[in-house]
């Protein structure tokens, strides 16, 4: 059998060379069987012409009659052919087998392409939870749960929560996820909304991405007041389910860890921190009170016992009280923390504090320090006054390193960051040290502690008239105008020596503490009077006596022998 390669027409006649349509020449194509034929379409006049010559099965020649006419090929016409079909079955088989070879891939790559998966979050501020109950006086149980989820975080391995004094600078403020956690550097915020209706309490919470500001999670929660302790415990699961942090057994412990299951005894300490934070006397003094209705609710609630030795060690620490009156109850209430519960970082840093600053045990309080870092890493304050202890044996680059993982955790922290200044300023780094107490004040501008110690820098500096200006601002965020204007007038009336005489005044209204009343008399050049006020303030444990090795202002007189007894008693290293 032959075939045209131009119009496929198959010719039966293998004496023909050329096709009779298009007179191409003839291929052989002996895998055509006659079954295709059948498919062929051919032109009328062809047709004619093969019925003569293909014979239906069983009959010959014979048959047919005798007398024909010549017979003569007609022209052909060119006609219009395509090429064969193929059968419509296999065409949907080859569909479904295409079909079935994409889903294999589609699910291949599904399963075994590498996908990229998102990382936990490892760092995280929560915002204070705003209480819209449309009651202030409730304002303590928003503020409380804020900071006991805080805490709680805080304990979970390889994860960096800002402490409450970076958040709490937020708290009315319409800022968004983007500018908060470029300022404190964290991955995502947690917001919440809270109110209080009779005795239930209704929490929204919504975890957002600070990168994307998109919503990660959010959650509504339904409980009456007396499940407020259960209600915390569950919070905190969810939230560090959320970040996608995989818990240890110790982390989860401490989730699940409540101190205390009295509701009453828990509503009290949270109205205790509530007024702790506010750090004035009055409210110091409200504290106390509200942390011993706590102790009598439950007598063995730790957390409340590490809030008396908290408010005593401040009390101190401000002036409030006499460090002998003061110290030795931050001590105790401290030690009965500890007792209960060996796990609080809190009570260790108190401890490390009245050692350093009262008894001037410096090798007890390090210790003291160190075991508070190693029980909870995260909690700033143990590293802001770790750094305190080492500055005062002049290891200042172990005491930056310890501010700046201080800052890294709570970068907003007015306290930390003019710990920070102080550093500068015993480094001898004054306009460094002035840079970073004017940062301070410009975060808290109500931070009277950053005026004092820029007074400080000014005056070793010898500029005086910033000294007297940054003292009588200091005066007035103490609320005592009356002597910032006696400082200002003094001042300008005689010098900086008029004000040096009336520092030193018997009945001087600007009362100082020891340390500050002696460089007032050095200044003046009466190193008697400075030295025998030296020793007084160390019968009173003075907690500034600790800074004696690196305060730049006793430079001039480390050589006499009356300043080496005085070092030899407080016994720094």
């Amino acid at each position: 059998m032959k075939r045209c390669p131009q119009c496929n027409r198959i010719e039966s006649d293998d004496s023909l060379t050329f096709c009779r349509v298009d007179g191409s020449t003839l291929i052989n194509d002996s895998g055509v069987s006659s079954a295709e034929l059948g498919t062929i379409r051919l032109d009328s006049a062809v047709s004619a012409e093969l019925a003569t010559t293909m014979l239906p099965a069983g009959k010959t020649s014979d048959s047919l009659p005798t007398t024909t006419a010549e017979t003569k090929l007609p022209q052909p016409k060119k006609t219009q052919t395509r090429e064969l079909t193929k059968p419509k079955g296999r065409k949907v088989l080859l569909v479904i087998g295409g079909v079935v070879i994409l889903l294999v891939i589609a699910a291949c790559t599904y399963f075994f392409w590498p996908r990229k998966v998102q990382p936990p979050i490892q760092s995280i501020a929560v915002l204070p939870f705003v209480n819209e109950s449309g009651n202030a006086d409730v304002d303590y149980l928003s503020d409380g749960m804020t900071d006991t989820l805080i805490s709680s975080l805080s304990q979970l391995t390889n994860l960096n929560v800002k402490a409450r004094s970076s958040v709490f600078r937020y708290k009315g403020k319409e800022t968004n996820a983007q500018t908060i956690g470029k300022e404190l550097g964290v991955q995502a915020i947690l917001n919440g909304r809270f109110a209080q209706r009779g005795d239930q309490l209704t929490l929204t919470l919504e975890l957002v991405d600070t990168q994307t500001e998109n919503v990660i999670w959010s959650e509504q929660y339904n409980r009456p007041q007396a499940e407020l302790i259960k209600l915390q415990t569950e919070i905190a699961r969810d939230v560090s389910s959320k970040l996608r942090t995989k818990l240890a057994a110790t982390d989860s412990q401490k989730l699940s860890k409540t101190f205390t299951s009295n509701p009453e005894a828990y509503r009290l300490y949270l109205q205790g921190r509530f007024y702790w934070n506010k750090r004035e006397e009055n409210n110091l003094k409200a504290t106390i009170d509200y942390f011993n209705q706590a102790i009598g609710q439950d007598p063995n609630y730790a957390l409340a016992y590490a809030g008396l030795a908290d408010s005593y060690i401040l009390m101190s620490s401000f002036g409030f009280m006499t460090p002998p009156d003061a110290i030795p109850k931050a001590r105790g209430f401290a030690l009965k923390a500890q007792s209960l519960d060996a796990t609080l970082a809190e009570p260790h840093t108190t401890l490390g504090l009245a050692l350093c600053q009262f008894d001037f045990d410096f090798a007890g309080a390090e210790q003291e320090y160190k075991r508070a870092i190693e029980l909870n890493p995260n909690y700033a304050t143990a590293h802001q006054w770790y750094s305190e202890l080492l500055s005062t044996e002049g290891r200042f680059d172990e005491a930056s390193n310890e501010l700046q993982r201080a800052l890294e955790l709570e970068p907003l922290s007015a306290p930390i960051n003019w710990d920070y200044g102080r550093l500068l300023y015993n480094r001898r780094l004054y306009d460094e040290s002035l840079a970073q107490l004017k940062k301070t004040s410009e975060l808290d501008p109500g931070f009277a502690r950053a005026r004092r110690s820029a007074a400080e820098t000014y005056r070793v500096k010898k500029d005086y008239p910033n000294a007297i200006e940054e003292m009588a601002k200091y005066f007035e965020l103490r609320g005592q105008p009356e002597n910032a204007a006696l400082a200002r007038d003094t001042f300008a009336k005689t010098g900086w020596t008029g004000y040096l005489q009336l520092v030193t005044a018997e009945d001087s209204p600007l009362k100082e503490r020891s340390v500050y009343k002696a460089k007032a008399f050095f200044e003046l050049g009466d190193l008697d009077k400075a030295f025998a006020v030296l020793n007084e303030g160390y019968d009173l444990h003075e907690p500034n006596l600790a800074f004696l090795k690196v305060e730049p202002q006793f430079d001039p007189y480390r050589s006499d022998p009356r300043f080496q007894e005085l070092m030899q008693k407080v016994r720094i290293p």
